[in-house]
């Protein structure tokens, strides 16, 4: 079941008349948890029980961390839920992975080794659900947050049906708090929520699947070279593609949870306008990025020994987040050009902030040692320097979307000799009406985030009279209606 089939649409409006129900505030979880499992368990049941087993054994696991004093047990005890959450994972969603790459390296010995190809599916949403739960178990390991001491609200927390399959990657205190207290969605809410998921299922079933993903297929399945200007369209194609396919879910998510009174953190804000790499990952999948950031990168160090250390530390944490997103070295690849984009970017303001320290000859030596340690981030006064640099970004933004979206290296290659005219007489591939589509909607969306890159849609949407709303609302859901039959399934599903 996904947000754009008209299976939701039935699920939800059910979910929505229960929860307003007179129902006691237990009754009322007690049927969003049901809810939650039978939203999971309609795309394929049996991996309920992996979905258990993880809340089950984090659940007594943290209980367990918050009372033992002895650090040594705390370990073992915080290893195991690890062991437990990385191990499956690993095995779902990497096992095939391991294994063709241990053939290979024994290959490469001179070691004949055939294994049977295993036959694992991978189960929808692993990803998600780990790093929720892992993030439970850690903070409540670090004492940042208490053990939920009511397995029903616990449960909640993880199996919420609106972020449960592809995000947000939520915490314990955004949304364990929330369920402690009855909550039911005010008329504001209620309005804005519906508004959200009619914007999100916009953005999924007319621009990335109706609009875009026919071009962005075409162009990375092709095994010859093409036009450059076809590769670039094939490109820019799927750079908007799953912009609008994953903000459009976590829009949905957002709007669904709201709907019943519940607040998810934001995923995304306008992350085609963000000038540099640090910036973009301020913007783009932000609930993983942070993810990234407080449970990987501040533990292996962060900044704190060294600018080598630091680029290390970023490598590392990019190559991981990479993998994270699949059992392909592409993403890795893809992981490791952000990662080293990201260590270009520090070391160029590394660079400025010492240069500007040497000119300033009025402050002490040790305020400038204490304020090149910190390295603030530029900012560009000139709007056309700002454009130019977010312009830059995306360029880069989008030779990594290469490697995210091509199957193998070989088509990665192929198409980017193609993107830069290396190989010539490419073979034109895509119509005019094609090409138009892909440039308009292209920059479409560069001026939306630009022009909204420090607002909120919120706040826009209380600056509009009622009946501009109205209408911007009505068309969204007029199109959405006439471009459903061409909708598929979420990109992020498959991660």
């Amino acid at each position: 079941m996904v947000f754009n089939s008209y299976t939701f649409i039935v699920f939800f409006a059910i979910v929505l008349v229960l929860h307003n129900l007179p129902f006691a505030w237990k009754t009322k979880k007690i049927n969003l948890l049901l809810a939650s499992y039978l939203f999971y368990a309609l795309w394929n049941p049996p991996f309920i029980l992996l979905l258990w087993l993880s809340t089950v054994v984090d659940y007594y696991m943290a209980k367990l961390i918050a009372i033992e004093q002895r650090p040594r047990n705390r370990k073992l005890l915080l290893t195991v839920s690890l062991v437990l959450n990385l191990g499956m994972l690993s095995y779902f969603k990497y096992g095939g992975f391991l294994l063709e790459n241990f053939t290979a390296l024994l290959s490469a010995m001179g070691i004949v080794y055939q294994a049977a190809r295993p036959d694992i599916i991978l189960p929808v949403g692993i990803s998600f659900y780990t790093f929720v739960t892992l993030s439970y178990t850690l903070d409540v390991y670090r004492r940042k947050f208490a053990p939920e001491p009511s397995f029903l609200n616990f449960a909640l927390f993880v199996t919420y049906f609106p972020h449960l399959v592809a995000g947000p990657i939520v915490r314990p205190e955004d949304l364990i708090p929330q369920f402690k207290t009855p909550r039911r969605a005010t008329s504001e809410q209620l309005s804005w929520g519906l508004f959200l998921l009619s914007l999100g299922l916009f953005m999924k079933v007319t621009i990335a699947d109706g609009l875009l993903a026919d071009p962005a297929d075409l162009i990375f399945g092709l095994p010859f070279p093409v036009q450059s200007l076809d590769a670039w369209m094939g490109v820019l194609a799927f750079s908007g593609q799953i912009f609008c396919d994953f903000a459009g879910y976590s829009t949905c998510a957002i709007g669904v949870s709201l709907c019943l009174g519940f607040e998810l953190p934001d995923n995304f804000r306008y992350p085609y306008a963000a000038i540099g790499f640090s910036d973009f990952w301020r913007r783009w999948h932000i609930t993983l990025s942070t993810w990234l950031r407080d449970y990987l990168y501040i533990p292996l160090g962060g900044n704190r020994h060294g600018a080598f250390k630091t680029y290390v530390n970023l490598m590392i944490t990019m190559l991981l987040g990479g993998l994270w997103h699949g059992a392909s070295w592409t993403f890795v690849v893809w992981g490791g050009l952000h990662g080293l984009f990201l260590c270009l970017e520090r070391f160029w303001r590394n660079r400025a902030s010492r240069r500007r320290a040497m000119r300033t000859d009025a402050i002490p030596v040790e305020s400038v040692v204490s304020r090149a340690a910190v390295i603030p981030p530029i900012r560009l006064s000139n709007p056309l320097a700002q454009f130019g640099l977010a312009m830059l970004t995306l360029f880069l933004v989008n030779i990594t979307w290469v490697f995210f979206r091509a199957p193998t290296f070989g088509g990665a290659t192929l198409l980017l000799l193609s993107m830069f005219g290396v190989i010539p007489n490419g073979a034109p591939m895509l119509t005019n009406l094609a090409i138009l589509t892909v440039s308009s909607v292209t920059i479409g969306i560069i001026l939306c985030h630009w022009l909204m890159r420090n607002s909120s849609l919120l706040a826009l949407s209380k600056r509009l009279p009622w009946w501009g709303l109205s209408l911007g609302w009505s068309s969204l859901l007029i199109l959405v209606i006439l471009t459903q039959k061409s909708s598929g399934s979420f990109i992020y599903f498959q991660f």
